[in-house]
């Protein structure tokens, strides 16, 4: 029976305090209509251009044109102006140091979001470039037109919600036995009752550009092996999982651990695809679980979990 994907709750959805269209969340600040912190009439930039692309063509000798290469995006820019609007004079010092605070280069990256005609995207970035000038405004009432870019260095933006899909192995059929001299066994009419395990389910993308699952193998399982059914691609690691014992596959970082710690990444078979290649396609993909055991363990599991990725 397949599963179906729900909805993860443990972790906290970017933009969490977003309430309305045009605000921006950068870590814990809030910025827009409704805070200290007005976007400017110019808006934002670099939200939803397509970021320069570098492209793997390489020109043909002998004629017009090139041999098209892979095509690969660097880096998206976001920039905004940002007044700086304290409730009330008094405030100015308070509204500028946690504007400061929030915005300063250390830390790494974090959840920047953007809500626009209801719908609430974001990307991993980290600030990198602040200008906040000190004029005559902001001496007196501390207003001040903020600049403030953002880079994130995986240009894909990303649906708030994170999306979890579940299955355990497959569990074979018993078989039927008929009803035999002695009045044992099966009759008419049968009560079939439920279907078998299939160990395997479907993620929904619905982004229009593909996206790294995280993926999850649970113990107890022997060699467990996840497949992409619509082209064969798999993951598959030589490794024997107790009771309890987790192997997460980060595909987007390419790495493999055991309970959150250990590298197994050594412990991929030459049929296991690179991680960084097992990515949901927009639309549809279904997955199947599977493994070496002759009798599968109800307990053993995969849970994927993904955000919708849109360019």
């Amino acid at each position: 029976m397949a599963e179906t994907t729900t909805a993860h709750p443990d972790e906290t959805a970017p933009g969490s305090l977003i309430t309305r269209d045009g605000q921006i969340q950068w870590a814990g600040l809030l910025m827009g209509p409704g805070t200290p912190y007005q976007i400017d009439r110019s808006g934002i930039t670099g939200w939803d251009d397509l970021p320069t692309l570098d492209t793997g063509d390489v020109a043909r000798p002998d004629q017009h044109g090139a041999w098209p290469g892979a095509v690969w995006a660097q880096p998206r820019l976001v920039t905004a102006t940002v007044w700086l609007v304290p409730p009330t004079t008094a405030r100015a010092a308070g509204t500028s140091a946690a504007f400061r605070a929030a915005t300063g280069p250390e830390g790494g990256e974090h959840w920047l979001a953007v809500r626009l005609h209801g719908e609430t995207l974001a990307v991993r970035a980290r600030v990198s470039r602040r200008v906040v000038p000190q004029d005559r405004a902001y001496v007196r009432q501390g207003l001040a037109k903020a600049s403030l870019q953002w880079t994130a260095t995986d240009p894909r933006r990303f649906g708030t919600t994170v999306h979890e899909g579940r299955a355990v192995l497959p569990v074979p059929e018993p078989g039927l036995s008929w009803e035999n001299e002695a009045g044992s066994g099966l009759r008419w009419p049968l009560e079939w009752g439920t279907d078998a395990e299939a160990g395997s389910f479907t993620a929904v993308n619905e982004g229009d550009t593909a996206a790294h699952p995280v993926i999850e193998f649970r113990g107890p399982v022997r060699r467990p092996t996840l497949s992409r059914l619509g082209d064969g691609r798999q993951l598959q690691y030589d490794i024997a999982l107790a009771a309890g014992e987790v192997l997460t596959v980060d595909t987007e970082a390419g790495t493999v651990r055991l309970n959150g710690t250990a590298s197994r990444l050594y412990t991929a078979t030459p049929t296991s695809t690179p991680e960084q290649l097992f990515r949901l396609e927009p639309g549809s993909t279904s997955l199947a679980f599977r493994s070496d055991d002759a009798a599968p363990d109800p307990r053993a599991s995969v849970t994927v979990r993904w955000h919708d990725a849109h360019w």
